[in-house]
């Protein structure tokens, strides 16, 4: 499994990723430079918000583009066959590619963390470095479960419609709580239902981002921390195992 996830990491690694934390630096110092033209007196707030927002962007390209082909382009290149052949299981197969990108995750949020606290230093920008630090932990355990959710929809599906529905776990997942409260202003008892039936199917994304929070400073609770943080652990868990399960009862 480790050797698969080496394997995984020193792929993307060549496919020149972490150019990415170059790119995100390059576009907040001309964020930096720019919004206070067309802020009114909030630029800091702004710079803050967005250079957060442009970290769990950069993080989510990867982790679609990339994980919705590690098992999807070795299926369609015959390669799996080959791995499959070796005493290698098939949960050693998944577990490893998915811990092989997250290790890239890992790296491309530690350095454009860096890159975002070195750019406020330098521009003399007040932030809040202990939320700054766990938000960002955060960022990285919501790309790991976007990661294990791209690896099963690519399990079955082809890479277009992995990327696809990949995204559209993201979106509706950070909007899940707004579309349960909507439900809650019909009569209609089906939308209700269906509305509840998407929440408990879906991952609640809003309860691993915490860029609002960070900006000011207050996170949650430590016990409603730990709690969010249990439940995208147990959340990517289940993921990986019917990706497993999939890819196990798959044809090749």
């Amino acid at each position: 499994m480790l050797a698969i996830a080496n394997n995984v990491f020193r792929e993307v690694i060549r496919d020149r990723v972490l150019y990415l934390a170059s790119l995100f630096t390059i576009l907040l110092m001309v964020a930096v430079l720019l919004l206070p033209e067309i802020s009114a007196g909030a630029e800091d707030k702004i710079i803050l918000d967005v250079g957060l927002a442009a970290i769990d962007l950069l993080g989510l390209v990867v982790a679609v583009f990339v994980g919705t082909g590690l098992v999807n382009r070795e299926i369609e290149r015959r390669t799996a066959l080959t791995l499959i052949a070796k005493p290698i299981t098939r949960v050693e197969f998944i577990v490893g590619k998915h811990l092989g990108l997250s290790t890239v995750l890992a790296v491309l949020v530690g350095l454009t963390t860096a890159s975002y606290v070195t750019v406020l230093k330098l521009n003399q920008i007040q932030y809040p470095g202990g939320t700054i630090v766990i938000e960002a932990l955060y960022t990285l355990l919501e790309l790991t479960l976007i990661t294990a959710v791209a690896i099963l929809f690519g399990v079955f599906t082809s890479s277009l419609i992995a990327i696809l529905l990949t995204f559209a776990t993201y979106l509706t997942g950070h909007f899940i709580r707004d579309l349960v409260s909507l439900s809650q202003l019909t009569e209609n008892l089906s939308i209700r239902r269906l509305a509840q039936g998407i929440y408990l199917v879906l991952p609640d994304l809003s309860r691993l981002d915490l860029k609002n929070d960070a900006v000011y400073g207050s996170l949650p609770s430590t016990p409603v921390l730990l709690t969010h943080a249990g439940y995208g652990l147990l959340y990517t868990a289940l993921l990986l195992t019917v990706a497993t399960w999939v890819f196990s009862h798959r044809e090749f």
